[in-house]
């Protein structure tokens, strides 16, 4: 009797645990919806000429190699409308940096047809409603455009029980786009097209990564090139530390170029002529700061009053100042001392917006003027223009720029252990054009960019196995993101335009 009720029991699990299984399998679908695609049309006036187009905005699922979904990547794609062989169209594959921003900076900013209106001379845009309106200096005329989220940026994110630690790194982070390129330029049809990777900030490290990954072996992906918007691809020039002088030879035409901008320099003594100004400061910078803080302890006065009388006579910093701080001033410090006097702090994004702090005697500013000077505008006109012009219908929270992300990002480019404690992805550039006769570079700079100083990139692009002649540069008398100047955006916007119609 008891052995079969035992057995009544056995056999009844034996029944219940596939159906166990198949419920706990049947739930795990369940918790992962069909992807979002909203499709929507438009038109935008470009030098007169009135060009519609049509929008795609949703979700794309990366799959792993069972074939399940794992990832959900958000973009959003423009292509002009009556357009005969749109395969030969270049396209456009753009995103922003952190790590960690989705990409309504570039997509809002720059290139979209539609833009974010925000005040201008450096003011703060208060607070709503902000005006979105037609963006006439959109590329979308001769390009189609691909804005890309990455996972966990925007509305991208991993699927189930997948960990979005694995998306969070430079390689780890390039193979997931380079899988959603794979997968919009086979739906769309657009294997030979053009191609270039448009990248600003950490989006530039993205993209040098991204052509590492996508030229790569024999599945290659050519590229015609990238577009690089306030570049940092040898991040050893951009961070300082203790025994790291890059970052000071580095930031001086940054910090010089602000103090020319606020009037702390005596602008006479160079006939009111910045670039003769910023020249001279290179020039300094390479041939007597430079080797000055190689000496170190070993410089003798003499040489080291010469330095400090030059650095105070670039920056308009005080002598005694920068003898305190061993003729080492970090960005931060500058941003916090340059308009002391005033009981002013300057931006790093854009040493031109200022602000005010509750302590005036601290080392840093309390937040960065230039930072909370725009993302009000961004972030709210973004969120209702996908929301409510493109009605896409999700509603969980937009991450315009988290800092999880960068937390847990894995900065190291190798397999070894002993990685390099500065990351430089600049050799996959130059590697890219040895193995690609077509590939260019274009770069834009902004001159009172804290975060991305332009001699970095200068000094960068020298480096690293570049072929300079293939490189396009060109400065903007703005900050980090130059296009919230209407005037710097009609400048990039139209560099741009002939950087790609040259090829």
């Amino acid at each position: 009797m008891i052995r079969n009720i035992l057995a009544a029991l056995v056999a009844g699990a034996l029944l219940v645990a596939p159906a166990f299984a198949k419920d706990k399998k049947d739930k795990e679908t369940v918790n992962i919806p069909d992807p979002v695609l909203v499709e929507k049309s438009g038109a935008v006036q470009i030098d007169g000429q009135k060009i519609g187009y049509a929008v795609l905005a949703g979700e794309t699922y990366l799959k792993n190699d069972k074939g399940k979904p794992v990832a959900s990547i958000f973009s959003t794609s423009y292509f002009r409308a009556g357009v005969k062989n749109a395969h030969k169209r270049p396209v456009l594959f753009i995103f922003n940096g952190g790590p960690g921003s989705a990409s309504i900076w570039l997509h809002m900013g720059v290139f979209g047809p539609r833009r974010v209106a925000l005040p201008q001379g450096g003011k703060d845009d208060g607070a709503p409603p902000y005006d979105i309106e037609d963006n006439p200096y959109t590329l979308l005329d001769i390009a189609d455009l691909v804005f890309i989220d990455p996972v966990g940026t925007g509305w991208s994110r991993a699927l189930g029980k997948e960990d979005p630690k694995k998306y969070w790194g430079v390689r780890e982070d390039a193979r997931s786009l380079a899988e959603f390129i794979r997968i919009w330029v086979t739906k769309n049809k657009r294997w030979n097209s053009p191609k270039y990777l448009v990248g600003e900030s950490y989006g530039t490290t993205r993209a040098a990564a991204l052509t590492k990954e996508l030229q790569g072996g024999w599945t290659d992906m050519g590229l015609n090139g990238v577009i690089l918007i306030s570049s940092i691809l040898d991040f050893q020039t951009a961070r300082f530390a203790p025994g790291n002088d890059a970052p000071h030879i580095a930031y001086l035409p940054t910090m010089a170029a602000t103090a020319w901008y606020h009037n702390k320099i005596d602008r006479a003594a160079w006939d009111n002529d910045q670039q003769a100004f910023l020249d001279e400061v290179k020039t300094f910078a390479i041939e007597d700061y430079a080797p000055a803080l190689l000496r170190g302890s070993s410089l003798s006065e003499e040489k080291k009053s010469a330095i400090v009388e030059g650095l105070s006579k670039y920056t308009g910093l005080s002598q005694t100042y920068i003898r305190r701080a061993h003729l080492r001033i970090s960005a931060f410090r500058f941003e916090k001392e340059l308009l002391r006097d005033e009981g002013k702090t300057i931006g790093r994004l854009d040493g031109r917006y200022t602000g005010k702090d509750y302590d005036e005697a601290g080392e840093t500013f309390d937040n960065d003027p230039s930072g909370y000077g725009i993302d009000s505008a961004y972030t709210a006109a973004s969120i209702d223009y996908f929301t409510r012009e493109l009605a896409v219908p999700i509603e969980r929270p937009f991450k315009v720029l988290s800092g999880k992300p960068g937390q847990s990002w894995n900065w190291n480019l190798t397999k070894e252990r002993n990685w390099p404690a500065y990351p430089n992805v600049a050799p996959w550039i130059g590697e890219a054009m040895r193995e690609n006769s077509d590939y260019r570079v274009f770069v834009a700079s902004g001159f009172y960019d804290f975060a991305t100083p332009f001699f970095a990139t200068d000094l960068t692009m020298n480096r690293n196995g570049i072929d300079v002649t293939r490189v396009t540069t060109h400065y903007y008398q703005a900050g980090h993101m130059m296009y919230v100047d209407d005037s710097s955006l009609r400048a990039v916007t139209r560099d741009m335009r002939a950087f790609l119609q040259a090829r």
